[in-house]
């Protein structure tokens, strides 16, 4: 067992504040006791009425040193003497942290207890309420965009590089690449999603072809026959070049091209391939293979993450920037969406709950061994004088509920006994 650490105040002026309550109401407590005592000695062996008085000030006396005995025998031994099972917090805090433990385990952290208080604490209302003002908005994103930029800023290239050779390389070598590949453009095709990406390509090579005719045409002359008249062959290029310009654009401008067709067909034919063929199979793991080994490709990555990570940084460092300006829209647009949307609220608090659930299911017992834990490396005496601190004062009051059913007890008892 670790050795023992004396506890730490948090707060002097409260503790001090604590220690004032304990000792007015010790003073009360006590005083009750002096004024029972004072009267039992001016009564005693009296008798009519002053002997009433004289068996409930006995009475309340002996309970007023019972109930003195058991609150002083939580926190140490009466009157320094070794009693037995006096001192309890301080013999016995390993074992009152243990049932501690054990009690807030099996009535805090079950499962329908935690849905019920995510329920009920409402956090995505509170928190879309909290958004909707742009002032807050603003400073999550500030607070949000310094973070990263400091994560960006300490991310160095042997980081990068110790990712890729230890994380990610090996991961992607034994990872086969075709039927990832088959599936991605399978989906592609079906959904039609290249499509834009072809009339991208087209409307850029048109727009190459309308600003470049001697490029064209001087590429095709270079192929052309050593023995052909200089003449022919210019006519023959820009003959060509007009074609290649017509040819282009009729594919932009027909959705239904032949060409677009075959385009089509070759890639849905590529992704079956893929997920199929042998062949296109081991051909795309030796191309995957030839890829992953080029002496290039970790410092082509390593450069290209560099840009983006200046890019970004930049974006993120600058407060009134359009990057933070976007990040502070989107973010008050979803705190209207969670002011507004039911559905949404309902699905990302269940959500929040089952992360609730899912972090008290699987390290429940390390957060409540916590508490044992702390208490063992408390020291006993000290820790005894802590939790007096705290809950002392209310304590005192069964001092003084002692004395005054004591004295009511006692006053019943010689009643009845006067009577019989």
């Amino acid at each position: 067992m670790p050795a023992s650490a004396p506890l730490i105040t948090t707060d002097p002026a409260a503790d001090e504040a604590r220690r004032r309550g304990l000792r007015r109401m010790r003073v009360v407590a006590g005083s009750l006791l002096g004024f029972a005592a004072v009267v039992y000695v001016a009564t005693i062996h009296s008798g009519g009425a002053l002997g009433f008085v004289n068996a409930g000030a006995e009475a309340s006396m002996v309970g007023a040193m019972a109930d003195w005995f058991a609150v002083t025998a939580l926190f140490r031994a009466p009157l320094g003497l070794p009693i037995p099972h006096t001192g309890l917090i301080p013999r016995r805090k390993d074992e009152l942290a243990k049932g501690l433990e054990e009690f807030v385990s099996g009535n805090f952290l079950h499962e329908e207890i935690i849905r019920e208080r995510v329920a009920a604490a409402t956090v995505t209302r509170r928190l879309g309420h909290w958004l909707a003002d742009e002032r807050h908005a603003r400073r999550v994103v500030d607070e949000l965009a310094d973070i990263a930029a400091i994560v960006l800023a300490r991310i160095r290239d042997e980081h990068i590089e110790a990712l890729w050779s230890e994380a990610l390389l090996p991961r992607f070598r034994e990872e086969p690449v075709a039927p990832v590949l088959g599936t991605v453009l399978g989906e592609v095709v079906r959904d039609d999603l290249h499509h834009g990406l072809v009339d991208l390509a087209l409307e850029e090579l048109e727009r190459w072809l309308e600003h470049n005719p001697e490029t064209f045409t001087a590429v095709v002359a270079e192929r052309a026959p050593w023995w052909t008249p200089e003449a022919l062959n210019a006519r023959v290029t820009a003959r060509l070049y007009l074609e290649a310009v017509d040819w282009v654009r009729d594919i932009r401008s027909d959705q239904d091209h032949h060409a677009r067709r075959a385009l089509d067909s070759m890639l849905d034919q590529l992704s079956r391939d893929l997920l199929t063929d042998p062949d296109t199979q081991d051909r795309a793991e030796r191309f995957k293979a030839r890829v992953l080994e080029h002496p290039q490709m970790l410092a082509s990555g390593i450069s290209l993450w560099n840009g983006l990570r200046r890019a970004l940084l930049g974006a993120l460092r600058e407060p009134d920037g359009p990057v933070r300006a976007r990040l502070v829209q989107e973010t008050t647009a979803l705190a209207r969406r969670l002011d507004t949307d039911t559905a949404l609220r309902e699905r990302l608090d269940r959500m929040l709950a089952d992360a609730v659930v899912f972090g008290v299911s699987r390290y429940g017992e390390e957060i409540t061994a916590v508490i044992s834990h702390t208490i063992a490396r408390w020291d006993g005496a000290e820790a005894a004088r802590r939790i007096e601190l705290h809950v002392g004062r209310d304590l005192q009051f069964i001092r003084i509920n002692g004395t005054l059913v004591g004295g009511l007890v006692g006053l019943g008892i010689h009643t009845l006994s006067v009577s019989v």
